[in-house]
């Protein structure tokens, strides 16, 4: 083997997997901050969820039907972004490439019904300075949108690097990918939490 390429091939090794396990650990240790986060304004919303300041409560707004499809989309997305991983393990790319484009939609969709809820609700003149439910709720529900949107532009970058950049699925971009699983994950477990906990509860209070 010539020294240029063993330069190359040690540069290739080096790309593959210098850094990647510590990276993931210390996405993990990002997740937990967000989890302090999210556990902080769940407590915030438990402190204000019957302070309507004579305005409306959850019970008079509250579309389960409506939410129950938001939250299936949400799900959804996560089975095929179960199914976007197990194909990068068995390096198909396209098969990766194809699954995130289908999560991305579902993502999409999830965020732009709960901006029509949004703009429903101020609409109906229910915004978040009529009271300190209303407040703690969309301050709860729409950080929780901002993380899905993050995940959106996360997974869209990623398939343009895939896709434009013909990146092969190393060790790099498997990492790339497993840590926006666990983000995509995350963000499906505190969407149950909020779809009980403010939902659920809300329309029997």
């Amino acid at each position: 083997m010539s020294p240029d390429s063993l330069v190359a091939h040690n540069g290739e090794f080096a790309e593959d997997h210098s850094h990647e396990p510590n990276n993931v650990f210390g996405f993990w240790l990002y997740l937990m901050t967000d989890c302090i986060l999210f556990a902080t304004l769940f407590a915030g919303f438990a402190v204000a969820r019957h302070q309507y300041a004579g305005d409306v409560s959850g019970k008079d707004i509250f579309d389960l039907k409506y939410v129950g499809v938001e939250t299936a989309l949400l799900l959804i997305s996560s089975s095929t972004y179960g199914f976007a991983m197990i194909n990068a393990y068995r390096h198909k790319l396209g098969a990766v490439i194809g699954w995130l484009a289908l999560t991305f939609l579902l993502g999409l969709g999830f965020v732009g019904m709960e901006i029509n809820e949004f703009h429903h609700l101020v609409a109906e003149g229910h915004g978040p300075d009529r009271s300190a439910f209303l407040s703690a709720f969309f301050t709860l529900v729409a950080t929780h949108g901002l993380h899905v949107t993050c995940g959106l532009i996360w997974m869209a970058t990623l398939m343009a690097q895939l896709t434009i950049g013909r990146k092969p699925l190393n060790t790099v971009y498997i990492n790339r990918l497993m840590c926006l699983s666990l983000f995509w994950h995350f963000l499906d477990i505190v969407w149950i939490c909020v779809f009980t906990l403010v939902y659920l509860v809300g329309v029997q209070s």
